[in-house]
């Protein structure tokens, strides 16, 4: 008969007491230090522009997911000061040039009918309808020169602005367009509230202007949302 051995116990390693203290001594400053070593390290991380540039753009993306067209981050600060300056919601400014010319991402910044520029300004409009050659459309024979020259539109009254004090104003520039946008928005209506009245003049459609509306409504319910993120990344 064969006798079953018996198993024997493992016997556990008990640490002594004095050397548990001083596991537990050393153990503990080398986490705290870890710790600090990756929290100033993640603090250093976030300050970096690439960093700061990555989290606003992801943060701004989702907010965008609810736009058929996403609003170029780089236009949403000039916006804002020309809405600032000429008190009109930048927003509508945005609603504007995703109509006029899908945030400038058209090959061609000319309308057929001769509308001009990053907001499809007639040279007219732009110059001023004082001046001697302009009726019907609005389409003028205006020389380049006189076109962008901030005393000529002075003198004939027209709305093109020279937003970046380079001694034109241009419609092709993305700011001079938007802050002469601002321009006439502004005097049309929208600095008193009267936005649909200010968009109705830019363009004397009622299509145009429920797509601008349409769009202008759906910017400004996501407008604070999309102040704070830049505000944070500044």
């Amino acid at each position: 008969m064969v006798q079953k051995k018996k198993k024997q116990k493992k016997k556990k390693v008990l640490l002594p007491p004095i050397v548990k203290v001083f596991l537990i001594l050393v153990l503990i400053p080398a986490i705290i230090g870890m710790y600090t070593l990756v929290y100033v390290a993640w603090q250093e991380l976030q300050e970096l522009p690439f960093f700061q540039e990555f989290t606003q753009q992801s943060e701004m993306d989702s907010i965008q997911a609810n736009f058929d067209m996403k609003i170029p981050v780089e236009y949403i600060p000039i916006y804002m000061e020309a809405g600032e300056k000429y008190n009109v919601p930048w927003t509508l400014l945005a609603a504007h040039h995703r109509i006029e010319t899908r945030f400038s991402t058209m090959k061609k910044l000319v309308s057929p009918v001769g509308a001009e520029g990053h907001l499809q300004f007639m040279p007219c409009t732009f110059v001023g309808w004082k001046h001697p050659s302009c009726s019907g459309l609005g389409e003028g024979s205006i020389s380049e020169k006189e076109k962008t020259d901030p005393a000529v539109i002075a003198k004939y009254g027209g709305y093109g602005v020279d937003a970046n004090g380079d001694g034109v104003a241009d419609p092709f520039n993305i700011e001079d367009a938007i802050y002469s946008a601002a321009n006439f928005l502004s005097i049309a209506g929208a600095s008193k509230g009267n936005i649909e009245k200010a968009v109705y003049q830019y363009n004397h459609s009622d299509k145009y202007v429920k797509d601008v509306l349409h769009y202008f409504n759906l910017y400004s319910t996501y407008r604070e949302k999309m102040e704070l993120v830049l505000a944070l990344n500044e």
